[in-house]
This record gives C-alpha cells, sequence and structure tokens, in this order.
C-alpha cells in the first residue's frame, strides 16, 4: 500500500482547523511547535493566541523583557521553554538581522530548539525534507513496521528517523509531517480505533494483534515527591496589605517565576514541627508573628517529580524588614508565578 499517500489523502479529508496552519510564517509555527511541546492541543490553543497577541513577531519577543514572558507563559509548565525562546529571539534580531534562519542546520542551533522542531519548521515555512518525529510519529511507525526496539532508546528513534526519510514527500515536506502528526493524534492513538483506521491492511501491529504491546518503552518515569512548606507572610498599613515574594533564580523547577519564602522538608512535618525548625527561626526571629492560618495540602504533579504543598498565612508588623520583595496585594497579578502558587491563590482570603 502506499502509505503516504494514503496518509495524505486521510489528512485532507480529517485534519482540524488550527490558527497555526493558516500561515507558513517562522516565527509563527515556531511559537505553536514550541508551545504544544508537553502541552494539550485545546490548553496550547488558548496560550498561542494570547501569545501572538502580546507579542506579534520576533521584534516584539526580543525587546519584551522575561518578567513579561513568563507571565504569559504561566500556567502552561516547562519555563525553560518560555526562557529559550525570548532568548532565541534576541539572538535572530541580533546575529541573524532580525530574519529566520530558513535551513534545518541553522534553525537547530538555536536555543531550546531540537530535532522535532527544526524539521517541523523548516518542512512547513520552507519547504524542506526534514521529517518530524515526535511521541505520535514513533508510535504509528513502531505499530505499522512492527518496530520491537524501544522508542525511547537512541537505536529505536533512528530507525523511525530512517525510515520517515524514505517516506517523506519531497514536494509537500510540510504536508506530509502535518498529516503524519495529526494521524498518530487523532487515529493512532495510544488506545486507538484500528475498525476505521485506513492504514489497518498494512499495519502489522494490527494484523499480528500487538497493537496494544507497541511501541516498546525501556524506561519507566521515577517521581520523587517534595514537600513545600511556604510563608504567605503580609503586612497591613492602614487599610492596605501586603505580601512578600521571592524570586527563583536557582536551578530548580520555576526558574525566575515568583513564589513565596519556602521551606522545604524531606519528609511531611506538621505546622507545630514547622515552626520549631531553624528555618522558620531564622526568617521570624526576634519578629512578632499572628493570624496563623494554614492551608489544605495542594498536590502539585510535574513530570518527574509530586509536590505536596501547605500555605503558612502569617501577619507580622508593617516595619519589619525582609530580604524579599514587597508587593501590595493588588498588585500581585503582575507578576509570573508557578501553577501551584496560582491555584492557592485563587482560594486566597485575608
Amino acid at each position: 500500500m502506499n502509505f503516504s499517500k494514503i496518509l495524505e489523502k486521510w489528512y485532507e479529508n480529517n485534519k482540524r482547523d488550527l490558527p497555526w496552519r493558516e500561515s507558513k510564517d517562522p516565527y509563527r509555527i515556531w511559537v505553536s511547535e514550541i508551545i504544544l511541546q508537553q502541552t494539550r492541543i485545546d490548553q496550547g490553543w488558548h496560550y498561542y493566541l494570547q501569545f501572538l497577541e502580546k507579542f506579534p513577531d520576533l521584534k516584539a519577543l526580543a525587546e519584551a523583557e522575561e518578567f513579561e514572558v513568563l507571565k504569559i507563559w504561566q500556567g502552561l509548565g516547562y519555563y525553560s521553554r518560555a526562557r529559550n525562546m525570548h532568548a532565541t529571539a534576541r539572538t535572530i534580531i541580533e546575529k541573524h538581522n532580525g530574519i529566520f534562519p530558513e535551513t534545518f542546520e541553522e534553525i537547530r542551533k538555536l536555543k531550546g530548539i531540537g530535532d522535532y522542531t527544526a524539521a517541523a519548521i523548516s518542512s512547513i515555512s520552507f519547504g524542506i525534507a526534514s521529517p518530524v518525529v515526535d511521541g505520535n510519529v514513533l508510535r504509528l511507525f513502531s505499530r505499522f513496521y512492527g518496530i520491537f526496539e524501544p522508542i525511547d532508546t537512541k537505536q529505536g528513534k533512528t530507525i523511525i528517523l530512517e525510515k520517515a526519510k524514505e517516506l517523506i514527500n519531497h514536494e509537500h515536506p510540510g504536508n506530509f509531517n502535518q498529516a503524519i502528526m495529526e494521524f498518530g493524534a487523532l487515529q493512532c492513538k495510544p488506545i486507538p480505533d484500528c475498525s476505521i483506521c485506513p492504514m489497518k491492511s498494512g499495519c502489522i501491529a494490527f494484523r499480528q494483534k500487538r497493537v496494544d504491546g507497541l511501541p516498546v518503552k525501556s524506561k519507566t518515569i521515577r517521581q520523587r515527591t517534595r514537600y513545600f512548606h511556604y510563608l504567605v507572610i503580609m503586612t497591613k498599613k492602614g487599610k492596605s496589605y501586603s505580601i512578600f515574594l521571592k524570586k527563583r533564580t536557582e536551578n530548580d523547577i520555576w526558574k525566575n517565576l515568583f513564589d513565596f519564602p519556602l521551606i522545604e522538608t524531606v519528609n511531611p512535618k506538621s505546622p507545630g514541627k514547622i515552626m520549631l525548625t531553624e528555618e522558620w527561626t531564622s526568617v521570624f526571629s526576634g519578629i512578632k508573628v499572628t493570624r496563623l492560618k494554614v492551608s489544605q495540602i495542594y498536590r502539585h504533579i510535574l513530570t518527574h517529580q509530586v509536590i505536596l504543598a501547605k500555605f503558612y498565612q502569617v501577619e507580622i508588623p508593617e516595619s519589619t524588614i525582609f530580604p524579599f520583595i514587597k508587593v501590595n496585594i493588588n498588585d500581585l497579578s503582575i507578576y509570573p508565578v508557578p501553577k501551584l502558587v496560582e491555584k492557592y491563590l485563587r482560594n486566597f482570603s485575608l
């Protein structure tokens, strides 16, 4: 059977009407591809439109402060994507005269852009026959060609990449790449409906009744649990409240976002024991603390981590000097914060 022909015909009849498909502008393709990494389309759609409204072109993104970029990105997670995009926009303005590179090799050199994203941009925007290989493509090829090499190994990915290079349509590589991604997303899903698949007659996994066993992965993701105890420290002057924030500058999750002063423990601890820790004493030494209110546990799941967080809302005298950022509570929404903190703030009350 003609894999490419059937695939592209299916795509024409079934493709979703998505905003980034309305343009071949490499900037817009780049923005969409970065946003859709680790993000569902229904969520990414909103962020894509919001991002372009704020930063309609490379120049606007390059001239923005990182603070602004992270705020627009708030809630998407994997914030290194936003930081890398900001840095890359500045690189293109400074080193490429504001013109997006047009070859796979030059695009691949840009910060935050890997083989997959470089292939998507170069094929869709510039007609270069560079096949994309993402999770959808790995799953489709593993099943169709009966490839049992684990897809999370270099050898497994190389086998599938070479197969994709053989099949890609050199006249319309962008259409082929979008078709293969769409087919994996809509038809050859983790739990597919093979009864309506136009490829089933040639699919080895279907013929051998091994669809559930492919693709093969050699590794399992191990998650560690972290216990966060956030200090939500407030002061009051007249009727106006202020709150103290801390910028995350260390090489950890949520770098350059803002949250609250934090005590992290290796095991769960009661509020009473937290208040006896050296960290609590160090922060509040000689300071009168009133109105202690402890939140419920907020659970936040990341790829390799599970965070269990409590928020300790306290009030201190207005004259207290702290090495943190003092923010009027009405200005809190200006600051980019992790989704965990955003969730707490939705329930926050004085």
